[in-house]
């Protein structure tokens, strides 16, 4: 179950209890333990609890006995539909491949900064938004977060979320680059929004 974690992302106890063949009360038991040890962390989503490696120390012990053990690490197997993996809606932002994806950007490229589990932007940040045309004191005038990690439940990879996120999507959606989907939480990436959302 924990060789299930070291892609970095986070799973329920009812996933690390397929990948473990034991029942989930019997996995959550399990991870209550390693939480307890400093081995692994409980991230909350709404109704969903997610478990995920505590640090990369705790990652590079585990590939190292997985090394003596001569064994790999068992791949998961998401069951999600690839349109809504691809992207889609979470309340109001953008989740998704394409949403991990430019939460990494923004944090590599320096855009965003972390703080106390929350994001600022920079300057760096402010002038990426007004290149590609996002209004910024209208962002900044809602009470909400400003931005925040939240946790993609495809990926289990952190996308952005808080009032950045909500405008963020507004903008793709005005400018063409994200298209909605009918009855459905899935996006479509238009050419526009592919090349616009590379972040290659």
């Amino acid at each position: 179950m924990l060789c299930s974690l070291l892609d970095g992302c986070a799973r329920t106890a009812t996933e690390l209890a397929a990948v473990g063949e034991v029942a989930a009360s019997t996995a959550s038991t399990h991870f209550a333990r390693l939480r307890e040890q400093g081995l692994v962390e409980l991230a909350s989503q709404g109704k969903h609890r997610y478990y995920r490696l505590a640090n990369p120390e705790v990652a590079a012990a585990l590939e190292a006995l997985l090394v003596v053990a001569g064994v790999g690490a068992p791949p998961f197997k998401p069951h999600t539909p690839p349109d809504l993996c691809a992207a889609r809606t979470c309340y109001k932002h953008m989740a998704g491949t394409v949403a991990v994806r430019m939460h990494d950007a923004f944090l590599q490229r320096g855009y965003l900064q972390a703080l106390d589990g929350r994001y600022a932007l920079t300057p760096e940040g402010e002038a990426y938004l007004r290149r590609i045309g996002m209004d910024l004191a209208a962002i900044r005038t809602t009470r909400r977060s400003f931005a925040h990690p939240c946790l993609d439940w495809s990926a289990r990879r952190p996308h952005i979320g808080g009032a950045l996120g909500d405008a963020l999507l507004a903008h793709f959606v005005a400018r063409r680059w994200v298209e909605r989907r009918p009855d459905s939480r899935a996006l479509r990436l238009t050419r526009g929004g592919e090349k616009a959302l590379s972040f290659d």
